[in-house]
Formats: structure tokens, C-alpha cells, sequence
């Protein structure tokens, strides 16, 4: 998977019950703006917030409706839970599967290479590998990523730590293999791909999926100073949608462009006017340089 994917959002209605006739408008929305590829039951899906049951149907629902590769988040806290989601997004129409590293108890670099490599071992889709220390305690050094890229079943990574030296330090390990590593970090998109990484699944890319576009076409084509310009544009919006307002703050401002996003489910809560002007205004200051 390479160039810009998206960290779906997950419609639910004002109830809380998953939406599946938005998801399917959605999937349409953001194909029409140009994305390269599409990542359901992420961290900015509530994954955590889903039964087993509403994440497999959320995979099948965006397998069905997507004309774009689909990398499906099926990672747990373990393993057995985690191979079920990948079997069952593999029969679904997945085309990879994304596994976020163990979290709750803490792990070291031993357990979470056997636990990647067991995974590959036995999963029906190729598996990319995703860190976020933030949200789980534990980060892959690039040593084990370096070796978990030998696995032949073991096909790429996102990282979402926001970090560049260790991104470049992974890239260095990983550069002869056919292995595509990702940020998750909409900020260090540009730094990123100047370390010679494939790409971004981006939380930005659910509210401005042409702005994240157009930033990775412009640095492919040679225009590095022209996408830094407009990352460096689009700082207080994504700003906004990840670390201010959240997923609350994002769904609400998708809506209010017309996206069907449906509303966040509990225990997140309800997003007040102001901030949802704070994201608007930041929203077409970036779309009026495009």
C-alpha cells in the first residue's frame, strides 16, 4: 500500500448504532476525492469501541463498497482475537491486514517480533505491521521491524509516533525489501517521505482528503518545497481533528462539509459550536490554497 490512505471513520447514528448505509456513502465520498487506499477499524474507527462482530461487518461493509485496496485493522491485545478479524476480512475481500502492536500488559522487542512473526505464520492476508506507543504503551524498535521485513508474509508498516529519526532509522532497515512503510503522523508527512517513505494513512484524509493528495502528488513530482507549503498550511487543522478536538471534534466537522460521518460513540461526547467553527476555519484556509 502506498500514497494516501485513509484511517476511516466509523459512521455510528445518534444512538450508537453502526451505520452501514453511511459507510458505504462515505467510502464513495472520499473515492471521489482521490484516495489511494482505504484503512477501516482503526484507531480513528473506534476499533476499541466495536464488538468483534461490528468490526467484521464494518471490514465487509467497506470491502464491498471500495473500488481501492482495503487494509483492514483486525489487531487486539492478542493473538487468537486478532487471527478471527484477519480470517474473517480475508473472507470479506480485505486485500492486507493491519495489526496494532500488543498493548495493555507490557511487552519487549522478543514478544512483539514472535508475536508479528506467529501472525504472518498463520494469517490469510499479508500483514502490515503499526506502532503507537502514544495509545499503547510499547513501540517496535527498527531492529525488530528490520527483521520482521524477511518475513515473507510481512508486507509493510505504519507508524504513528510522529517520530522522523526513527522512521529513518526503519527505512534504512528495511529499504531492500519489498516493504511499505507509512506514517500515521499527519505533521511529518513531508519529513517522512524525504526519508523515502511510500505514503501516509492519514486522519487528515477523512476531512481533507484532496489537501492530503495533493501534498503526496506534489512530493512525487519533484515539488518538495511546494508540499511542505501546504502541510505546513494544514498544521492547525490536523492539529485540530487529532490532538485538540479529537474524533469527536473530526466526525463533526465532516458533517459540516457533508460528509456522511455519522456522529462519535461513547464515551465520547459531543463537540461544542466553537470548535467546530475553530476546525471550519481551518478547514477552508487549506482548501483556499488548492
Amino acid at each position: 500500500m502506498d500514497g494516501i490512505g485513509v484511517p476511516l471513520v466509523t459512521p455510528f447514528d445518534e444512538q450508537g448504532a453502526l451505520d452501514e448505509k453511511a459507510l458505504r456513502e462515505l467510502v464513495d465520498w472520499l473515492e471521489d476525492r482521490g484516495i489511494d487506499f482505504l484503512v477501516p477499524c482503526g484507531s480513528t474507527g473506534e476499533a476499541t469501541l466495536m464488538t468483534p462482530d461490528e468490526r467484521a461487518r464494518v471490514v465487509a461493509t467497506v470491502a464491498d463498497a471500495a473500488s481501492v485496496p482495503v487494509l483492514a485493522g483486525t489487531g487486539t491485545a492478542g493473538l487468537r482475537p486478532t487471527l478471527e478479524l484477519t480470517e474473517h476480512a480475508a473472507a470479506d475481500g480485505a486485500d492486507a491486514a493491519l495489526a496494532v502492536a500488543p498493548y495493555y500488559y507490557p511487552h519487549g522487542q522478543a514478544t512483539f517480533e514472535a508475536y508479528y512473526r506467529d501472525l504472518a505464520d498463520e494469517s490469510p492476508l499479508p500483514v502490515y505491521l503499526y506502532t503507537i506507543p502514544q495509545f499503547t504503551g510499547g513501540a517496535l524498535d527498527p531492529e525488530t521491524v528490520g527483521r520482521l521485513a524477511d518475513h515473507d508474509n510481512v508486507r509493510g508498516m505504519k507508524d504513528s509516533s510522529g517520530d522522523v529519526e526513527w522512521f529513518q532509522r526503519a527505512r534504512r532497515r528495511t529499504a531492500d525489501d519489498e516493504f511499505d512503510l507509512v506514517t500515521g503522523a499527519g505533521a511529518v508527512l513531508a519529513a517522512t517521505l524525504n526519508a523515502g517513505g511510500d505514503g501516509g494513512i492519514l486522519a487528515l484524509a477523512n476531512i481533507a482528503p484532496e489537501v492530503a493528495v495533493e501534498i503526496y502528488r506534489r512530493h512525487r513530482e519533484g515539488a518538495h518545497e511546494s508540499a511542505q507549503e501546504l502541510l505546513a498550511a494544514s498544521i492547525e487543522l490536523i492539529r485540530s481533528v487529532t490532538s485538540v478536538h479529537g474524533v469527536s471534534g473530526l466526525k463533526a466537522a465532516m458533517r459540516d462539509r457533508g460528509a456522511p460521518a455519522g456522529y462519535a460513540r461513547r464515551p465520547f461526547g459531543r463537540v461544542e459550536d466553537a470548535a467546530r467553527e475553530e476546525i471550519a476555519g481551518h478547514l477552508d484556509s487549506v482548501l483556499g490554497r488548492l
